[in-house]
């Protein structure tokens, strides 16, 4: 039998207000990797944090026993000396410094006096041979794409010789081929004995990866899965996972589509920095009244910088074309053109500039159209707070009340918020971008039907998604892109997955 490396009995995590963890157990096998799966605000990250030092011995209960000792870690330093490194789903990487500077922050190599540079970048080159990345340790980490960060962070935590490596949604923000890299790196490591938790909310990737699967529901250990001997499908793990059958994973509409609502004709964007790139070329769509249209391609393709531009040239600089809205051309220098226009755009990126985490869910709601709750320039706190608690209603946002900050919801709810400030605003149209990134089924399944409610209502969504599945399940007509352009177009019912990837690599091929 494996020994046991890894043993959490017993957790119970209280913020106020909330149990967040309940006598949670988990048993982690040497040289296994080990998956974490729940809903948004399940649980798993707490339990992780518990177990990094991040929640400090003293404000939790229960044991943490490590490598046959009861460890209690005051901060992260006492954990990583033990050889247990997190990495966490928003990268902290310092964009303007290298990538060994990075690498060995905090961790220099050197004495007290002087860093050792020619130590640290040789260190840093070795490591990443070990994970892949044939970058120079002295390029700078803007410089490098997000799949290509998320080794830089592996990197990071080999340089502080882990033993075990946590990775909460490594694959979050990456494309299916460097998602397969990663996962394919971590089966790499464990057959040269290191272990691993990985959480993750695709939970196709955790098929794959995962020697056990532990079911968190509601704070609380639900069950634990075991390859070869459980059912490892989807269907399974989600049924534990939502405490019921999810038959369909994307609910049932009745299509009403009408009128073109925007079209957009020969639209051209340069890169804000780089004057002489291109990355939009040419693109030309239309979506209805009534339609989920959907945007697929691979990360990179130009579908978010496309978005952005067309919502008050919020993205890039020598931006040509033709929008036309309900039949008439305009022309949307700002934001605000936008808003009064009638036009949406929920951003990927919702913690960085979707919504403001230090302040209460009322006032993220009522952001977008302050005017409707204000007189003279002064806010109506009671109809901001009345607002603000319809949407919450409206979508099922599970909080404890809407004086609460958003950073202190899970990634679902807070998604949930970022749609009632843009459904406030009362937009004809909104462009979602990837609306479930970092989410969990269940909250995914409560998107769509709220994407489906507004479409019942006479709105046009247009939906970014690099989940191909999403697209295929929700999208009545469906653009691909591909390096700036739109190189093809296909109804729902007439579209796979094979096809949507064709279309891509026949472009690729084109454009060699």
């Amino acid at each position: 039998m494996a020994k046991i490396l890894l043993e959490m009995k017993n957790i119970t995590k209280t913020f106020p207000g909330v149990k967040a963890l309940d006598n949670v157990n988990l048993q982690v096998e040497e040289g296994e990797i080990h998956a974490l799966v729940g809903e948004n605000g399940a649980g798993k990250s707490t339990l992780m944090n518990v177990l990094s030092g991040i929640y400090p011995f003293g404000t939790y209960e229960g044991d943490i026993i490590y490598d046959g000792n009861v460890c209690r870690f005051n901060e992260i330093k006492d954990s990583e000396a033990k050889g247990i490194v997190i990495i966490h789903q928003e990268l902290a990487l310092i964009p303007y410094m290298t990538i060994g500077e990075n690498m060995f922050l905090g961790n220099e190599r050197g004495n007290k006096y002087k860093i050792n540079w020619n130590e640290t970048y040789n260190e840093a080159g070795k490591l990443l041979q070990t994970v892949g990345l044939h970058e120079n340790p002295r390029t700078l980490i803007k410089d490098i794409g997000v799949g290509k960060q998320q080794l830089v962070e592996i990197a990071k935590a080999l340089a502080k010789k882990a033993k075990l490596l946590i990775l909460d949604e490594p694959t979050a923000s990456l494309n299916e081929t460097d998602s397969k890299a990663l996962l394919d790196l971590l089966l790499k490591f464990k057959e040269q004995g290191m272990t691993s938790i990985i959480i993750s909310h695709k939970l196709n990737e955790v098929s794959y990866v995962a020697d056990k699967i532990t079911v968190i529901r509601d704070g609380a250990t639900i069950e634990t899965l075991e390859k070869n001997k459980d059912d490892f499908s989807e269907s399974r793990i989600i049924k534990g996972m939502v405490g019921r059958e999810l038959s369909d994973r994307f609910p049932k509409r009745e299509k009403n589509i009408g009128e073109t609502m925007i079209e957009v004709k020969d639209w051209n964007v340069y890169h804000p920095l780089y004057a002489e790139r291109k990355v939009v070329d040419s693109v030309n769509f239309y979506a209805r009244k009534g339609e989920v249209l959907g945007i697929s391609g691979l990360m990179g393709a130009g579908r978010t910088e496309l978005a952005m531009s067309l919502f008050g040239k919020s993205y890039g600089q020598n931006i040509s074309g033709k929008l036309i809205l309900k039949g008439k051309e305009v022309v949307l220098d700002s934001v605000q053109d936008a808003i009064k226009n009638r036009l949406a755009y929920v951003t990927e990126d919702r913690k960085g500039n979707g919504l403001i985490l230090s302040n209460p869910i009322k006032i993220n709601t009522t952001l977008a159209n302050l005017d409707s709750i204000s007189k003279h320039t002064v806010i109506d706190k009671d109809k901001e707070y009345q607002i603000a608690e319809e949407y919450k209603v409206k979508l099922k946002t599970k909080c404890p009340s809407v004086e609460q900050n958003v950073g202190n919801l899970s990634g679902g709810n807070q998604q949930k918020v970022l749609l009632a400030k843009w459904m406030f605003a009362n937009p004809d149209i909104l462009i979602l971008d990837e609306p479930t990134r970092g989410i969990d089924v269940g909250a995914k399944y409560e998107i769509y039907c709220i994407i489906n409610q507004l479409v019942a209502e006479g709105k046009t969504v247009i939906m970014i998604s690099s989940e191909l599945p999403e697209i295929l399940g929700m999208c009545d007509r469906i653009y691909v892109m591909n390096e700036g352009k739109m190189v093809g177009e296909v109804e729902g019912e007439k579209a796979s997955q094979e096809l949507i990837m064709s279309m891509i690599l026949q472009s690729g091929r084109k454009g060699a």
